[in-house]
């Protein structure tokens, strides 16, 4: 095994103990899609120990574009992202300790995997910031490291967060963000994905082998389109009295009140979502958001539609939406987070 990751061995940064250490940690990545599967195949190829990998959805055509570990015939037999992902990184490093998890994420489940298995580090592989903040307080609370990472379009930036060392993701983002761009409303290329990937692996390789020194500390964000970088030092928006990361936290994005609810209507095909931290939706700004890549069909002062085929979606001012032409939770988290990220 020494020849396997010689290379890596070399690099003085990780050496021979940072192999060793690599070899006894246990990772977890939330989300198989383009984040996730990039940084599952780089963290298994360096030789990690144990990666669980946890996914809700499985493989699609559009996913070939940019999701590195899938091929057609997974798509073809819409294998699960999570077992598709586990195969071929199986094939990749024999020696990793591989697990696949076809679950959706969400508070009670970060909470049994956290209490009882030894997780080294969290990495983020996931699409929209109800599970990121999710995710941040569950790891304030059982005190875990993630390295936060989102992309979309030709951007993309990424952040180590270690509880009671730096600020926390609540701490940047006091609410949950509303209406933004995502992959499916105004594309993704690759590159973008790649490069946001390769900031989240190496601020988890310094961490996993103890080159702490190394950590960035800094929010890094670019625009490979528009040739733009910067990093950011965010230490001093570390807050005392974050909720989520303060002197006293409390860890509300892990209480069932401030959790996104889904509720199937009876008997109207349509599943209502109920957003956490939203009371009043600015339905003018939606408008002008949603005009660029879908069809209004009616707005009023209390509510605006739109159609995505073959779904109605409905918004209300309160933050409410519905799915029309669904009864299925799944389908319909998939469209909202489309468009209200």
């Amino acid at each position: 095994m020494t020849e396997r990751y010689s290379r890596q061995i070399l690099f003085p940064g990780i050496g021979r103990n940072g192999q060793d250490a690599l070899q006894s940690k246990h990772v977890l990545i939330i989300g198989a899609g383009a984040l996730g599967a990039a940084n599952a195949e780089m963290i298994v190829r360096a030789g990690m120990g144990r990666v669980t990998i946890v996914d809700r959805d499985y493989v699609d055509f559009s996913n070939l574009q940019r999701q590195n570990l899938y091929t057609e015939q997974d798509a073809a037999d819409r294998l699960p992202k999570a077992e598709a992902a586990r195969k071929r990184l199986a094939a990749v490093n024999s020696s990793t300790r591989l697990a696949a998890l076809l679950e959706d994420v969400d508070a009670s489940f970060l909470k049994r995997i956290l209490s009882y298995e030894k997780i080294d580090l969290i990495i983020d592989g996931t699409d929209n910031f109800d599970i990121r903040f999710i995710i941040n307080d569950a790891a304030q609370k059982y005190r875990v490291p993630w390295v936060y990472g989102a992309c979309v379009a030709s951007g993309g930036l990424s952040m180590l967060i270690v509880p009671d060392q730096t600020p926390c993701l609540h701490c940047l983002m006091d609410t949950i963000p509303g209406a933004g761009a995502t992959c499916d409303t105004a594309g993704i290329i690759s590159p973008a994905v790649q490069m946001t990937a390769s900031l989240q692996t190496a601020e988890a390789l310094k961490w996993l082998t103890g080159s702490t020194e190394a950590l960035r500390g800094t929010v890094f964000s670019f625009d490979l389109w528009k040739n733009q970088f910067s990093s950011v030092d965010v230490q001093r928006i570390k807050k005392q009295d974050c909720p989520s990361c303060g002197s006293r936290p409390v860890y509300p994005f892990l209480s069932y009140e401030h959790t996104t609810k889904f509720a199937v209507l009876c008997g109207r095909d349509t599943v209502q979502i109920r957003p956490a931290g939203i009371l009043k939706r600015d339905l003018h700004e939606l408008a002008d958001y949603i005009k660029k890549t879908a069809v209004i069909t009616h707005q009023n002062g209390f509510l605006l539609s739109f159609h995505h085929a073959p779904y109605t979606v409905t918004a209300f001012k309160d933050g409410r939406v519905f799915i029309q032409g669904s009864s299925s939770v799944e389908e319909s988290k998939k469209v909202y987070y489309q468009y209200f990220h």
